[in-house]
This record gives structure tokens, sequence and C-alpha cells, in this order.
């Protein structure tokens, strides 16, 4: 069993299927005030998610101190970058030639723009869930130069070697069975967990994170307390030190109660 200190620095949140349901678009009462209660006791906020920067919802009542955004790659606050790291171009390039080997088209997200090369139906439904729209940009190929920090694409777990063969320093992390984000090999919400915490001089013991998705586990096994919510998969359950109720049912807002943190 991790190590954990009775006083919680900093709490990580990952947004989609944890702090709010698939089906909401704002925060519950509840969530809003087990967030603003741990704030008042000087603990930080931190987004911890697959999205991007510029596709963060606005969650109103609640105001985070940092962000760690494309599953760890790009991380900061509102005074500066913490960490940074792209796919490199030659990683972005064969990834997307396998992708047209297999007839997936790809998303490429940069600070400023996602756009993609087209559409199939899992790509549609993956940007569904997040209630978002593919752009698909005449100038991809020009986009697809600039600093990528993601990809992302309809696939099953069959298409997966197909998908990144001969890539070298890129891999796939996953939380639908139908869609993945690709990141940099040496990357992960886990390894921005590490570099946040590094940043705010704070042990591992310290922190506390709630995830559902697959892409959480490694964040979850970083910090002192990893806490799956009661709708995760049973792979993320396992993962965790302990499980809360599903998000669906304010979760985070009685785990927070019932362990004396608000």
């Amino acid at each position: 069993m991790k190590q954990q200190s009775n006083e919680i620095k900093i709490a990580f949140f990952d947004i989609d299927g944890t702090l709010k349901d698939f089906s909401k678009d704002e925060l519950s009462d509840k969530t809003c005030e087990a967030l603003n209660r741990l704030k008042e006791k000087g603990v930080l906020l931190a987004i911890a998610t697959g999205r991007a920067p510029l596709t963060l919802p606005k969650l109103e009542g609640v105001e985070f101190d940092v962000y760690l955004t494309f599953n760890g790659s790009f991380c900061y606050n509102h005074k500066e970058t913490i960490f940074s790291k792209s796919i490199p171009a030659v990683d972005v390039k064969k990834i997307i030639e396998n992708a047209a080997g297999i007839n997936r088209p790809v998303s490429i997200a940069t600070q400023k723009r996602i756009v993609a090369n087209g559409k199939d139906t899992d790509l549609v439904e993956y940007y569904d869930l997040a209630k978002l729209k593919i752009e698909v940009a005449d100038d991809f190929e020009e986009a697809a130069r600039d600093t990528v920090y993601q990809i992302m694409l309809g696939c099953v777990k069959e298409e997966y070697p197909l998908l990144m063969k001969d890539v070298k320093n890129a891999r796939i992390t996953a939380w639908w069975d139908r869609a993945v984000d690709i990141i940099p090999a040496d990357g992960g919400k886990g390894v921005g967990v590490e570099k946040i915490l590094e940043y705010y001089h704070l042990d591992r013991s310290q922190a506390l994170a709630f995830g559902d998705g697959c892409n959480d586990i490694e964040m979850l096994q970083t910090v002192g307390l990893g806490v799956a919510m009661g709708n995760a998969s049973e792979e993320v359950k396992k993962a965790a030190d302990i499980v809360c109720g599903n998000v669906a049912e304010d979760g985070i807002y009685h785990f927070c109660v019932s362990h004396g943190l608000i």
C-alpha cells in the first residue's frame, strides 16, 4: 500500500465521467461544494484531462489552480507553463500514414488548433462524447507540421499494431474502446502529475486523484491516494487504492465528507 499523508495538499480530477456526468454540461451542486471546500482548506485543485486547453469546458462555480491537459503532455497554471512535451514530427507523419493504411482519419491537436483530415463514425462519436465537433481542414498537412501534442482517431485494439508500426516515440492511451489518444512515449497523466508535484515542491503522499478511465490509471498509481469512480471500469478500480460512488451520485462529494477531507 502506498504511503499516504493525513494532509492532502493537491487534488487531481479527470473531467468526463469524474467531475461531471457525460450527460451533463455542468458540475453538480454537491461536486462544486466539495471542490470549493477543499480549496478553502488550502488544497490546490488540478484538472487532469485528455482534452486540449482549447476544449476545456467552462466549469462554473470553481476556480482551478493548475491544468494537466493532453493526458499530461501540456501542464500549466495561471502564471506559466509547467511542462510541455510534444510528439516527434517523424512519428506524427508515420502515424498519419499508418492510419491512412487502415482507412482511419485522424485529428491532431496543437496549442492553437484541433483539426482532422476526415471523419468516420467512431471519431465523430468520440468527439460527441465531449460535445465537440470535428473540423476537417484543407490545410491539415500544414497543421500537422506544427507542434503536435496529441493525435486522436477512431480505433479498436485489433488495429493498434498496424497503427503504431515503426512509431518510435509515441504511444496509445485510451479511455473508450472505439478510439484512442496518441501521446509522447514518455508522457501520460502520471508524468504530468510528477511534473506538477515537483513544481509545487509536494510529495506524492500529499496528492489525491479521482478518475474513471484507463488513461487515468497511471495518475491514480502516481499519487498517494488514487480514487476510482463507481462508474469506472473494473481495470481502473483494480488499479486504484479505493473506489468512491458514481459520478451521477456525487461520488466525489460523499468520499470527501466520509474521509474527513471537507
